[in-house]
């Protein structure tokens, strides 16, 4: 990954001085504080403006020098370093790492910082390079290896070892005692040819909850769910783009109601709340089904969702009205939601969210203290059952710390054969990443039968 070199500056005070033309200059040490920095505050459910993430910055530089000042270095000093600085924010913009606007990461700001998170990640799990995971599946495929095989007949010649299939030829002359001659004479059993391997292309949807809870902070770090899944994504986009590009990777918000978010939004993912008009709940039926339209339009071999949630569903669509009087015949005072175009108008404005409702399907709203309405969980088995059918892997990622949530989910992957994982949020980057590693990028290799 490119990156600038600023090894030859240093981060100095500066003030404006009458006559002359000062610039900032930031040592890549600082440099690598401040993109640090960065990071953290757009992974923030309130992030900060351009002219807060100053103040911010500013803050921390002066800290940063500070704790590196001698003893004698005194109050006034750092008064005057504080006052005098000339804007970091704008010597980002002019180096293309942030610029104006509520979303001030830069393509540039994006895969930098993405890159730095996801080395950090690499340097946890230990791994010595980004290698492929060998399966022993029998198959021909597309990428020709160094290794070779005897030709089983009825497999293309294209394959063909002319080196090694001469060899064998002069090899069983030779044991047979009899002169070499050219044109050799050769037999079936000389035929030696490459082995192949299928590359096989994989597409995820990683399905990742909005719904209020997740806005909660657990664990030693204070992070919020929001916040940490959000991170493995980002590393996990970067890590798609930069060396696994013929993979694909596909982002889904869920609350209620689901929608695709752009890969470089995920940085502002936020959750909802009670003023969002019910979409503060969770929907897991929206994610499938919105998951398996994505996923409709892509022909890769294997196809995977992942679902990251802290909590039961506690939502699903009514498609008719005949499901609808069958909940209400049992519930006469049952909710049932459908955006209206105020709402759906403030989250384009507010969020760039665009919400699925091509169906124009109905929400039927229900939250039960750590259980499952049966129409809900009925509902939602369905639509999971259907991406089974479409040969979709449903996986499950669990943050939360209920043990009805973990059953739930349990029992759900075992009706689907997917895998669920109770995981601390504190590493879900981690988690992320190495499962990405494992179950979506395989060279499928041929097993000889010889």
């Amino acid at each position: 990954m490119y990156q600038h070199s600023t090894s030859n500056f240093d981060y100095f005070p500066y003030k404006e001085t009458k006559g002359r033309n000062l610039k900032i200059e930031i040592s890549e040490k600082k440099l690598q504080k401040i993109l640090q920095i960065l990071a953290k505050q757009a992974l923030k459910e309130k992030r900060p403006s351009v002219q807060d993430l100053e103040r911010i910055l500013q803050d921390a530089m002066i800290q940063l020098d500070v704790e590196k000042k001698p003893e004698h270095y005194s109050e006034g000093m750092n008064e005057t370093y504080e006052m005098g600085d000339e804007p970091i924010t704008k010597y980002l913009r002019e180096k293309g790492y942030i610029c104006d606007g509520n979303k001030w990461l830069t393509k540039k700001g994006f895969f930098e910082i993405g890159g730095k998170i996801l080395r950090d990640v690499m340097k946890i799990l230990d791994k010595g390079d980004f290698g492929y995971h060998e399966t022993k599946n029998v198959g021909s495929g597309s990428l020709t290896l160094d290794t070779t095989r005897r030709f089983e007949p009825g497999n293309e010649i294209k394959f063909l070892s002319v080196s090694h299939t001469m060899l064998n030829a002069i090899q069983r002359i030779s044991k047979q005692n009899l002169k070499i001659q050219f044109p050799l004479s050769m037999e079936i059993d000389d035929l030696e040819e490459f082995e192949t391997a299928d590359d096989v292309k994989a597409t995820v949807v990683y399905c990742i909850d909005l719904s209020s809870t997740m806005k909660y902070s657990v664990g030693k770090k204070g992070v919020s769910r929001i916040e940490a899944a959000k991170k493995a994504l980002w590393s996990l986009y970067v890590l798609n783009k930069k060396f696994f590009p013929n993979d694909s990777i596909y982002i889904v918000g869920f609350g209620s109601l689901a929608s695709e978010i752009a890969p470089q939004d995920i940085p502002y993912l936020s959750t909802y709340d009670a003023n969002d008009n019910f979409l503060h709940y969770t929907n897991y039926q929206a994610a499938f089904r919105l998951a398996r339209k994505i996923l409709r339009r892509n022909n890769s071999q294997n196809k995977r969702i992942v679902m990251i949630t802290d909590g039961q569903p506690s939502a699903c669509f009514i498609d008719n009205e005949s499901q609808k009087n069958n909940i209400l015949s049992d519930k006469p005072y049952s909710n049932f939601y459908r955006p209206d175009s105020v709402t759906l108008s403030k989250l384009k404005d507010e969020k760039n969210i665009k919400l699925d409702t091509s169906d124009g399907s109905m929400v039927y709203l229900c939250y039960r203290y750590r259980k499952v309405d049966p129409k809900i969980d009925n509902r939602t088995l369905t639509e999971a059952k259907k991406c089974s059918r479409e040969g979709i892997k449903v996986d499950t990622i669990v943050i939360g710390e209920e043990s009805e949530l973990l059953h739930y989910v349990e029992g759900l992957e075992k009706q689907l054969k997917g895998i669920a994982y109770y995981i601390n949020q504190e590493n879900m980057d981690t988690v992320l990443v190495n499962d990405y590693l494992t179950n979506n990028k395989r060279v499928f290799r041929r097993q000889s039968s010889w």
